[in-house]
C-alpha cells in the first residue's frame, strides 16, 4: 500500500501545527484485512490532543479506505474491544503514549472487508493500493518530458553527437566515464543546492598560489558553470576527477555515493582553509547530537557532544524479521533508548555500584541540509556475503523534525555532564548506527545553531522551523556487489522534480518518486526483500524550510566577475571546440594502400581529406603521404578504388580529376566498404583503365619443364565471358597459345579445378571479384588432371612454405663431413651418447614395451587416412621425385646439396630404423602438454604459404598494373590432409616414429620425399654475427622427423644430435619434438634456430634445474638443462646430475647433500624422495623445472607424510627478521610446529605466535607492515585448514615472541627505515603481495595524486 507524500501533509491539523510544546504521539498501524497489505505498515505522527475520530480519518485517508468500513485495535493485545470511532477523546486520555511507538491493527468490520474509497471521494491516495497500475520502471530513469518517461530510455550506452544538444529540460547531464554514476549524482545534487552553488561561485581561485588542474573548488567551480551556461547535453567530469588525484582506473571502480560524499567534504574543508568558505560544510551539513547514560537509579547521566554529517538510517535491525516501514519510524528507532541491565550494567560514579541504565543519542541541532543515509546494505551472516535490503521504506515530501529533538537539553540541563559517556558496553545498539564521521576531538559544543538567536529564544520557535523538505533523492538499481546510482531533484526554481540519470536528464513526476521508496506488492516479511525491485531510494536530501534563509540560483546576470570571466573562457573554449567538430564532420577518412614500387611492400595509412578537396589535391596529400617524391613523379600515380580484403582494384577515375571527394566517396562516412590505391607506374608505361564490373585475375604461367611458376600478370575480366574467351584474353596477355592452354582455377586454400567445358561463363566456374589462375600451353599427356605433372607441381607450390633456419656455429663446414653423418647415423648415435656420460644409463632404462601403443596408434592412423583424398595419396610415387625448381642452375654455382631427390638420400631411405631413429616422448604429456606452453606451441598460428614461393629470383615486374608484384598471403590446406583432427598428444599416442607405415599406407621411405630445398640466407640483422642461415622451401606435410633428416647435410652431425626451435614474435624459443606431426602448422617467414644436443627419445623430458638459496637476495638461479625419462627412479637422476653439476656448473656435491623438488615459478614445493618415480610417483611434463637445494646436513625427509616449512624469525626490537630455517614435522599438526619453533628459538610456547607468509617465494614483506598486517596466531589446531591451508612443503612461515615490544622508531629513523624497506622490496621484486581481493579504498588526494611506484603492478 502506497503512503503519499500528499497525504501525509494533511495529518497535521491547522489549528495545533504551531503549538511548540505539545507532544506527539506515534501510530503504526498494521492492515491486516489483506493478504497483499498484511505486512503493510502505515506511520502517523500525530499531536496528542488529536481525538480518536481524527485518527480514523486519518487512517482512512492514508490506507484508501472509506472511514466507518473498518476497525482499530491494539496491536499488542489479544481479544480486545475496538477502538470508539466516534470518540472525541484525545489520543493520550484513550491510553496512547507521546513519544513512542503505539501499534494499531486495522481490522475487518462485521467480518466484511473494507471499502476502498474511490477516486472522486478524495479520500484515497491517488496511488491507489496496488502498484500494478503504475508500473513505468523507475530506473534508470528515461530521457525525456513525457509523463513517467517509461518508453523513451533504451540503455545506458550513448553516442557522442547525443551529448551535443542540450536537453530540452535545459538541464545539462554528466558523462559517465565507466562506472562514475555514484559521482554524477552527487554532484548533480550539490549543483541543485543553491546554498552550495553559491558560495562555490563567491570563492575566486588564484591562479598564482594553486595549479588549476589540481584545485578541487576550481575544478568544481568551471564543471558548475558549465552545467549552468553550457549549450551541451551533458560535460565530462575528467577534469574534476583529475583534481581528485584519480587516474583512468578510478574511472572503473565503483564507490558508496555517501563515502564519496564525506570524503569530498573532507578534501574541500582542508582546500578551503584560510577563506571565507572554511566553514561552509559545518555551517550547510553538520548537525549535533547528545550520546548520553542515564543511571536509572539516582538519574546521574553521563554525555558527550557528537557532530554528524548525515544520519544513518537502519532498514532492518539486527536480528529482526520485518523492516522499518518508514524514515520517520527509523529515526524514532535511532533515538529510542537502550537499558542496559545484568551483565551490561553500567557504573555510576554518583552511586559508586554498578546500576541499570538507559543508554541513547538525543538530536540537539539539525543542520540546515540534512542528509538521510538509508542503510541498505548489510551483511548475511548466514552466507557470509554482502547483501543489499529492498525493503519498502517510505519517505514524506516534507518531514517535520521537532519529534525527534531533545528540547530539555535545549532549555538548561539539569543532570551532570563529561566529555566521555563512560558507557563499558563497547557493543552498544546505536554504535553501529552512528556515521564514522563524527567529531570527537573534544566536549565542546560547536554545533551550528538554527539561527542567530539565543537558546532560550530558539526553543520558543515554533515548531514549523523544524520542517524540511525534500529535494534529492539519490537511487541504487542493482545488488551488494554492484549497480548503477542517479539522482531525482527537484528544482527549487519551478519545484519540478528532475530526473539525472548520468548525460540524460527528463522531468519526472511525484508517483515516480514513490516508487523509489523500495519493496514489492506490500510485503514486508523477512524475505520480501530478495524479491523486491532493486530499484530503491539510497540518500535523501533535506532543506530547512526557512524564508530568511533559503537561497536562490545566481542568474548570470548576477554572477561575481571572476565567473563571469570563467563563463567567457569556457564559451570561447566551447567554441572552438565546436568548429573543430565542424572539420571532423567534413573530413572523408579512409584506408589507403600503396605497393612502394622500390621496396616492394604494401604501405598501409589512413588519408584524411577534406570532402570539398578535389581528386586532384587528393592524390597530391596520399602522394606527400606515402613518401614517394623522391621515387616517382607524381605524374605517374593515381587514387583508384580498391577492395583490401580480395586485393581487387574495383574502378579507376579517368576524367574525374576535379570531382570534389565527397561526391567521389558518397559522402563524409564512419566507414566506407572499400579503400583507396595509390597506384604507381614507370614513365615509359600508361594506366590501364578499371571499369566497375570487370573481375581482376591473377594469371601465373606454369613451365613443366623447368617445374616453375610465374610471377602473376593481371588480367580484367567480365564474369558473364566464356572460358573459350577468357583463353583469348590470356593469351593475349602472355603470348601462350590458347588452342593448348590450360587453365586451372584455384578457389580457395589450394583448391584446384580445371576450367575445360568452352561455353561455360567465368560467373558459372566460381570466378568472383579477385581471383587466381594457373596456366599452361604445352602438349598435355592424355593422363586424367589430378594424375597430371600440372596438378602435382601445382599442389606442390599450394603446400610449399618458405622458413629462415638458422644454423648452430658449431656445424661443419665441409660437404664430405655433411654426407658422410648420413652414412653413420646408426653408429654414431651410441659413441656420441658415450661421450656424453648420461646416454647409456638413460636407454638402459627405457626397456619398455611400447607394441601395444604401436598398434594402437597405427589403427587411429589408418583410420584418419580414410577421410583424405585417395586420388592423391596415389600419387606420392610420381611426386617424389620432382626436382627443384632451380636444381640445374643452382648446382654448378653452390656447394651445398639440394636434398630434392632419391638419390641424395638413397643410404638411408631403405632402413627405417636409420631413417627414423629418434622416439618421441612418453605419454605423460597427453595430459601435461596441453596446458603448457612448451614443447612446439604450434596451435599458435595458422598455416599460411606464399603465392609466390617458387619465384624467388624472378625480375622486376612492372608497375603499370599496380600490384602485379603484390600477392596475398593466404591459408592453406593440402588435399591429402584435409578434414583430418591434428593431435598434440606424444609418440606413444601417435606411435608415427614407430610405425611401419605411415597414415597414407606408404612406406616412411618414400613419405620423405616432400618438396625441400635449402640455400644459403644472409642475415642482414644479425649485427656482425657470423650466423648461418638457410632460406628453406619446403612442402609443410613433411613430418618433422623427415625434415630433420633432411638438415642433416646442413648441420653436419646427424638428426639425433641436434634439436629443432620453433621461434616466435616475441623471441621466445620452444623446442618441436614430435617427430610423427608434420610442419602444417608453421607458415610463411617463420623463424627455426637449430641447436645442438642430444634430442629426446621417447619417454625423455628436457627438464631445467634451478638452484634453490632460500637466504640469497635472488633464490632462483638457474643451473643447466638435463633430460629424465619416464621410469628413472629421483636418486638415479640425482646420479646422472652430479657429472653435469661438476663439468658445467663447477659444483662438486655428494649424492646424499643435496635434493630435488618441485619448482613451481619461484615457490619450492614438494621435496623428491629417492626412492620416487618419476611418471609414477611424480608427474613430470615437457620443458620440466625443478629445484636443486644443496643441504648442510643429511636429508631428514624420509616420508611423504612428513612437511618440510620454511620459517623465519620475526624480531620486532631489532626491527629484522633472521635467515630461514628449515623445520620438518612429522604431522600437521600446529602444536608440533610450535614445539619445534621453540625448540630452535628459545621462545616460550605460551610466548610464541606465528603467522604464515603471503604471496610468492620468499614472502618479502616490509619491517615496518610485518607486525601489524600479517594474521598472527590464528586460531587452528592444524595446519592444512583456513585460513593457513598449508598442505605441501615449501611454506614460509614466519614467527615471533609475543612479549617482545616492536622498536621505538623517532620519525627520521622511519622514514629512513622505510627507503631502505622500499628499495629492497623494489629490487626482489616482492613490493606487491598477495591478499584477497579487496574493494579499493575511495581517496581524494589533495596534492595532486598518489605517489606512484615503479615496483608496483
Amino acid at each position: 500500500m502506497e503512503t503519499g507524500p500528499s497525504g501525509e501533509s494533511q495529518l497535521v491539523p491547522r489549528e495545533i501545527e504551531s503549538a511548540a510544546e505539545e507532544p506527539r504521539v506515534l501510530c503504526i498501524v498494521q492492515d491486516t484485512t489483506n493478504s497483499k497489505t498484511v505486512n503493510e505498515r502505515l506511520t502517523l505522527n500525530l499531536p496528542a490532543s488529536t481525538s480518536l475520530s481524527k485518527l480514523f480519518e486519518d487512517v482512512a485517508h492514508k490506507a484508501g479506505y472509506v472511514n466507518g468500513t473498518f476497525e482499530l485495535a491494539w496491536g499488542h493485545l489479544v481479544e480486545v474491544t475496538p477502538l470508539d470511532q466516534a470518540s472525541v477523546k484525545s489520543l493520550v486520555e484513550s491510553g496512547f503514549e507521546a513519544g513512542k511507538r503505539n501499534f494499531l491493527q486495522l481490522r475487518d468490520k462485521d467480518g466484511e472487508q473494507p471499502q476502498i474509497a474511490s477516486d472522486e471521494s478524495g479520500t484515497a491516495d491517488s496511488s491507489g493500493l496496488d502498484d500494478s497500475s503504475h508500473d513505468r520502471f523507475i530506473g534508470p530513469l528515461p530521457r525525456d518530458g513525457t509523463v513517467g518517461c517509461s518508453s523513451d530510455y533504451s540503455s545506458p550506452s550513448y553516442s557522442y553527437s547525443s551529448i551535443l544538444n542540450k536537453s530540452e529540460t535545459g538541464y545539462v547531464g554528466l558523462v559517465n566515464q565507466a562506472m562514475t554514476c555514484y559521482l554524477n549524482s552527487l554532484l548533480q545534487t550539490l549543483f541543485m543546492t543553491p546554498e552550495f552553488r553559491n558560495a562555490l561561485y563567491n570563492w575566486e581561485f588564484e591562479e598564482s598560489e594553486e595549479d588549476p588542474v589540481t584545485s578541487i573548488p576550481y575544478q568544481l567551480q568551471r564543471l558548475f558553470v558549465l552545467l549552468q551556461t553550457s549549450k551541451k547535453r551533458a560535460i565530462e567530469t575528467t577534469d574534476v576527477t583529475r583534481s581528485f588525484g584519480w587516474d583512468s582506473s578510478e574511472a572503473w571502480q565503483q564507490h558508496d555515493v555517501q563515502e564519496l560524499c564525506r570524503v569530498m567534504f573532507d578534501a574541500l574543508e582542508q582546500k578551503w582553509k584560510q577563506t571565507e568558505q572554511a566553514d561552509l560544510i559545518n555551517q550547510l551539513y553538520q548537525g549535533k547530537l547528545k550520546d548520553y547514560v542515564r543511571c536509572l537509579e539516582c538519574g546521574y547521566e553521563s554525555w558527550r557532544i557528537d557532530t554528524y554529517l548525515d544520519i544513518p538510517l537502519v532498514i532492518r535491525p539486527f536480528g529482526a524479521s520485518q523492516a522499518f516501514g518508514s524514515v520517520e519510524e527509523a529515526l524514532q528507532a535511532f533515538i529510542q533508548p537502550e537499558t542496559l541491565d545484568g551483565p551490561n550494567q553500567y557504573f555510576c560514579e554518583r552511586c559508586k555500584k554498578k546500576c541499570d541504565a538507559r543508554k541513547g543519542l538525543r538530536f540537539l541541532h539539525f543542520p540546515y541540509l540534512l542528509t538521510l543515509q538509508l542503510k541498505r546494505f548489510d551483511f548475511d551472516y548466514t552466507t557470509m556475503h554482502r547483501i543489499k535490503l529492498n525493503d519498502r521504506m517510505t519517505f514524506p515530501e516534507e518531514l517535520d523534525m521537532s519529534p525527534f529533538i531533545d528540547l530539555e537539553d535545549e532549555k538548561s540541563p539539569q543532570t551532570e555532564s563529561c566529555t566521555d559517556s563512560g558507557a563499558e558496553n563497547e557493543g552498544s545498539c546505536h554504535s553501529d548506527q552512528m556515521s564514522n564521521d563524527f567529531s570527537t576531538d573534544d566536549g565542546v559544543d560547536e554545533g551550528i545553531c538554527l539561527d542567530s538567536a539565543s537558546a532560550a529564544e530558539r526553543v520558543l520557535k515554533p515548531k514549523s522551523s523544524l520542517t524540511f523538505e525534500l529535494f534529492s533523492v539519490m537511487v541504487h538499481s542493482g545488488s551488494a556487489a554492484g549497480g548503477h546510482y542517479y539522482a531525482c531533484i527537484k528544482s527549487f526554481s519551478d519545484g519540478q522534480w528532475y530526473s539525472f540519470n548520468d548525460q540524460h536528464v527528463c522531468k519526472i513526476t511525484q508517483d515516480d518518486i514513490r516508487k523509489t521508496y523500495g519493496g514489492s506488492s506490500g510485503s514486508r516479511g523477512y524475505y520480501s526483500s530478495a524479491f523486491a525491485s532493486s530499484t530503491n531510494a539510497y540518500m535523501l536530501i533535506y532543506r530547512l524550510k526557512d524564508p530568511s534563509r533559503n537561497a536562490k540560483y545566481l542568474d548570470v546576470e548576477d554572477f561575481p566577475d571572476h565567473i563571469k570571466r570563467l563563463v567567457q573562457r569556457e564559451k570561447e573554449s566551447e567554441e572552438q571546440e565546436k568548429r573543430q567538430r565542424e572539420i571532423e564532420r567534413n573530413t572523408c577518412k579512409i584506408k589507403l594502400f600503396c605497393m612502394h614500387p622500390l621496396k616492394m611492400m604494401m604501405m598501409e595509412n589512413k588519408l584524411e581529406v577534406h570532402k570539398d578537396k578535389t581528386l586532384r589535391e587528393a592524390t597530391e596529400i596520399a602522394y606527400k603521404m606515402m613518401d614517394l617524391e623522391s621515387t616517382v613523379p607524381i605524374n605517374c600515380c593515381r587514387l583508384v578504388k580498391y577492395d583490401e580484403f580480395h586485393e581487387y582494384l574495383e574502378c579507376s577515375y579517368e576524367g574525374e580529376e576535379d570531382m570534389p571527394m565527397g561526391l567521389l566517396l558518397g559522402g563524409v562516412k564512419s566507414s566506407y566498404m572499400f579503400d583507396l590505391l595509390l597506384e604507381t607506374r614507370r614513365p615509359d608505361q600508361v594506366f590501364q583503365p578499371y571499369k566497375p564490373g570487370e573481375v581482376m585475375v591473377k594469371v601465373h604461367v606454369v613451365d613443366l619443364k623447368s617445374e616453375t611458376i610465374a610471377a602473376p600478370v593481371s588480367v580484367r575480366a567480365y564474369l558473364n565471358q566464356t572460358i573459350t574467351e577468357f583463353k583469348q584474353l590470356i593469351a593475349q596477355a602472355t603470348g601462350l597459345s590458347a588452342e593448348t592452354m590450360r587453365v586451372v582455377l584455384e578457389r580457395c586454400y589450394n583448391d584446384l579445378r580445371l576450367l575445360y567445358v568452352p561455353n561455360k561463363t567465368l560467373k558459372a566456374e566460381g570466378f568472383f571479384r579477385s581471383n587466381k589462375v594457373f596456366v599452361e600451353s604445352s602438349d598435355s599427356d592424355q593422363v586424367t588432371f589430378t594424375d597430371s605433372l600440372l596438378w602435382k607441381l601445382l599442389d606442390r607450390h599450394g603446400n610449399t612454405i618458405r622458413l629462415f633456419v638458422t644454423l648452430p656455429e658449431q656445424s661443419p663446414g665441409s660437404l664430405a663431413n655433411r654426407t658422410c653423418c648420413h652414412k653413420v647415423s646408426g653408429d654414431s648415435e651410441d659413441s656420441f651418447d658415450g661421450a656424453k656420460g648420461s646416454g647409456q644409463s638413460v636407454e638402459a632404462i627405457l626397456e619398455e614395451s611400447t607394441e601395444k601403443l604401436k598398434n594402437l596408434s597405427l589403427q587411429q592412423q589408418q583410420q584418419t587416412s580414410s577421410t583424405s583424398d585417395s586420388q592423391k595419396s596415389s600419387d606420392h610415387s610420381d611426386f617424389e621425385h620432382i626436382e627443384s625448381p632451380a636444381a640445374e642452375p643452382e648446382g654448378a654455382a653452390q656447394p651445398a646439396p639440394q636434398v630434392t631427390s632419391g638419390s641424395s638420400t638413397g643410404g638411408t631411405a631403405s632402413d627405417p630404423e636409420n631413417q627414423f631413429p629418434l622416439e618421441e616422448r612418453s605419454d605423460s604429456d597427453v595430459n601435461n602438454d596441453r596446458s603448457t606452453s612448451s614443447v612446439d606451441s604450434d596451435i599458435l598460428s595458422s598455416s599460411h604459404s606464399s603465392d609466390t614461393l617458387c619465384n624467388a629470383d624472378s625480375g622486376p615486374l612492372p608497375l603499370a598494373n599496380g600490384l602485379d608484384s603484390h600477392s596475398i598471403t593466404s591459408s592453406r590446406r593440402s588435399k591429402a590432409h584435409e578434414g583430418k583432427k591434428e593431435t598434440w598428444d606424444t609418440a606413444e599416442e601417435d606411435s608415427g616414429t614407430d610405425s611401419e607405415y605411415d597414415e597414407n599406407g606408404k612406406n616412411k621411405a618414400e613419405s620423405q620425399y616432400l618438396y625441400f630445398r635449402a640455400e644459403p640466407y644472409s642475415q642482414e640483422d644479425s649485427a656482425g654475427d657470423n650466423q648461418k642461415c638457410l632460406l628453406v622451401h619446403v612442402d609443410k606435410r613433411i613430418t618433422l622427423a623427415a625434415f630433420k633428416q633432411n638438415l642433416e647435410p646442413f648441420v653436419g652431425v646427424t638428426s639425433t644430435q641436434f634439436k629443432v626451435f620453433r621461434v616466435y614474435a616475441n623471441n621466445q624459443e620452444f623446442e618441436s619434438v614430435r617427430l610423427n606431426e608434420t610442419l602444417s602448422s608453421f607458415s610463411d617467414d617463420n623463424k627455426i634456430t637449430i641447436r645442438l644436443g642430444r634430442a629426446l627419445k621417447k619417454g625423455e623430458y628436457r627438464v631445467k634445474v634451478y638452484q634453490l638459496l632460500v637466504n640469497d637476495p635472488e633464490p632462483c638461479k638457474f643451473l643447466l638443462d638435463t633430460v629424465f625419462a619416464k621410469g628413472m627412479s629421483v636418486r638415479q637422476s640425482k646420479e646422472e646430475l652430479i657429472p653435469q653439476l661438476r663439468d658445467q656448473c663447477k659444483l662438486d656435491l655428494s649424492i646424499d647433500r643435496f635434493r630435488l623438488r618441485k619448482k613451481t615459478w619461484k615457490n619450492p614445493g614438494t621435496v623428491f624422495l629417492d626412492y620416487h618415480v618419476y611418471e609414477e610417483d611424480i608427474n613430470i611434463s615437457s620443458n620440466w623445472e625443478v629445484f636443486l637445494e644443496v643441504l648442510e646436513e643429511p636429508e631428514k625427509m624420509k616420508s611423504m607424510s612428513q612437511l618440510a616449512v620454511l620459517t623465519r624469525r620475526w624480531c620486532p626490537a631489532q626491527m629484522k627478521l633472521e635467515p630461514f630455517r628449515e623445520v620438518v614435522l612429522e604431522s600437521s599438526s600446529v602444536e608440533e610446529l610450535k614445539e619445534k619453533l621453540s625448540e630452535i628459538s628459545g621462545i616460550s610456547l605460551e610466548n610464541l605466535e606465528f603467522a604464515k607468509g603471503r604471496g610468492t617465494f620468499p614472502c618479502d614483506i616490509s619491517v615496518l607492515e610485518i607486525h601489524q598486517d600479517l594474521d598472527w596466531n590464528p586460531k587452528v589446531s592444524t595446519l592444512n585448514v583456513w585460513p593457513l591451508y598449508i598442505c605441501d612443503d615449501g611454506a614460509v612461515v614466519f614467527y615471533r615472541d609475543s612479549t617482545e615490544e616492536p622498536m621505538e622508531l623517532s620519525e627520521e629513523e622511519r622514514n629512513e627505515l622505510m627507503k631502505k624497506e622500499s628499495s629492497r622490496l623494489l629490487k626482489t621484486g616482492h613490493r606487491v603481495s598477495y591478499s584477497p581481493r579487496k574493494e579499493k579504498a575511495l581517496k581524494i588526494y589533495l596534492d595532486g595524486g598518489p605517489t606512484k611506484d615503479s615496483g608496483q603492478d
